[in-house]
Formats: C-alpha cells, structure tokens, sequence
C-alpha cells in the first residue's frame, strides 16, 4: 500500500491530522519537528510515495534523492515559494497544492486589517504603550470603494463582507469573471478608484513585482493598501517610497518577500504601516479544513 510522510508538522499539527485521520486513510508516518534541514528530508521521507509538506524547502537536487517519492501535497497554495514544480514534474515528481481551505480566514483577516489601518488603531495602541494619548482621526469606510486585485475565493469572501459593510466593490482579474455585487473594471480605474487596494493574486512569474512604481503612483494619496496574498507581489522598495513620500496613505501588510520579518527591517520603522506575521490562514476551522483536505488527497492518490 501506498504510504505518506508527513515530514515537517511539529506537536500541534501532528495533533490535529492525528484526531482527523480516518480508519480509511493511507498510512501516515509524521515527524513531530517542525524545523527540518532539506538534506534530512531522503531520510525522513523513506519509502513513502507520498510527502506532505507544510513550510520545508524540497530543492530538487533532493526531492530526486528521494527515491520511492512521486507526490508532493503542500499544506497551502504558496509551493514555489519553497519548490518549483515543473522541475520536479520533470522527474516524476507532482506537486499537489491545498486551495480554499482558509478562504473566510484570510479575508476575514484583510478586513481586520483594512479597518485598523482605516482607524489607526496599531499606531494608536503603540503610542499608548509608550505613554503618549494621541487621538486620531480616521477614515469611514461605509461608502467607501475597496478594489480586490485578483478574484478568486478569498476575493469573494472579502467582497461579501465589505459589500455588507456598505462599500462599494471593484475588481479586476486577469481572466474575465463576474460576480453578484461587484462590479469588474479595468486596472487603471481599479487603481485610481479604490480608497483600499487588497492584494489577491497568486504569485507566478507574471505577478511578482506587479504593483511596482508606475502602478502604485496611479493610486489616490489617501488610499490604504492591504496585502494577505505574497509579498514579491508588491516591489518593496516603491512602496517604501510611496509611504515615505506620503503618496500612500498606509500598508497593512501580513506577507512580505523575507519572513520571518528581520529585526530592524525598514516597513517596521514606519510609523504608517500596519504589521501582521503572515497569520491570515491561522484559525482553528482552517487548520482543519487544510489537513483534512491533505489526507483526502492522499487518499485519491493512493487509489488512483
């Protein structure tokens, strides 16, 4: 029978795929160390045709030393960030990814964003802390328009709770898409319409460094910018800038291209930044939707 490995789950994971499993499931093996070298990941994969990976590097020089593997089911969307698929497609090797398990976590969580970077709220919580009582004025997003770069679930989970709120909702997608509620635009008018831009494109190699400089002066100056998708997506150094000029009104940002985040890193000591560690998907309900979903593939795999 065929078997999986899941290589790098720690306690709290390992709990939890260990209460989902089924009598039915496939044969698991788990490594309860959540900090594995990819140089340890031949040994702790074995014979299993099947490796489940949660935030690992698989370089391909090692997924080819790997010998019985032939699938690779990543416990998310964001893979390429840790391998490249279509050069381990080239050695037999599939990467399976895990999509719309966390979609009502993670917009939840821009909307979350949205509204402290609307308010302040994190700048006014730090200065408190500091003994500074300084209040704010912010902006009123009932009325306002949100612009959602890209539409897929998390997009849609994001416009339905907006739209409820009384905002008026853009979006554009590089495919053309409709949708109840919301109304498609061009790039250009979502840009210079939106009083929030939220980011929901995948990361490819068309996407990365696609808000850069010429895209991100097309927003309006009193805009606020909410990043949960990948940060390569926005170029990190014209978003500094445009913060720093005051062509941006505020970031609120969970993902960014280096994490975890280095001490001392620039958006940090930027006081019209809002900064969360890359928690979108983190909810009790999503992390049991992801690892049941990464059994089922397991699964159909093993009796395909």
């Amino acid at each position: 029978m065929m078997q999986a490995a899941f290589v790098d789950a720690g306690p709290g994971l390992a709990a939890i795929a260990e209460r989902l499993r089924r009598p039915t499931d496939i044969p698991w093996t788990i490594h309860r160390n959540p900090d594995v070298e990819p140089d340890a990941l031949p040994g702790l994969i074995g014979p299993a045709a099947i490796a489940v990976i949660d935030h690992t590097a698989l370089p391909t020089r090692i997924a080819t030393a790997c010998t019985a593997l032939r699938h690779v089911v990543f416990l998310g969307t964001g893979a390429r960030s840790y391998m490249n698929p279509e050069e381990l497609a080239a050695h037999g090797i599939t990467v399976h990814i895990i999509k719309g398990y966390g979609d009502t976590a993670v917009a939840e969580h821009s909307i979350a964003l949205m509204w402290a970077a609307a308010r302040g709220i994190a700048r006014m919580d730090r200065d408190m802390r500091g003994g500074t009582w300084l209040r704010q004025e912010g902006m009123q997003l009932t009325g306002k328009t949100i612009g959602l770069l890209g539409y897929g679930g998390i997009a849609a989970e994001v416009a339905r709770i907006a739209g409820g709120s009384g905002m008026r909702v853009l979006a554009w997608n590089r495919t053309p898409k409709s949708a109840e509620g919301v109304t498609f635009v061009d790039l250009d008018t979502l840009l210079g319409e939106s009083d929030v831009l939220s980011v929901h494109l995948l990361l490819n190699d068309e996407t990365r460094g696609f808000l850069d400089a010429s895209r991100l002066a097309k927003l309006r100056p009193h805009a606020l910018l909410v990043n949960t998708a990948r940060g390569a997506i926005i170029d990190e150094d014209a978003l500094v800038a445009a913060l720093q000029a005051g062509k941006l009104a505020h970031a609120a940002l969970d993902v960014f291209d280096v994490e975890p985040v280095p001490p001392g890193h620039r958006l940090t000591g930027l006081p019209n930044v809002t900064l969360a560690a890359h928690s979108g998907f983190a909810t009790p309900e999503a992390t049991d939707n992801l690892l049941r979903r990464a059994l089922d593939i397991a699964k159909a795999l093993a009796e395909s």
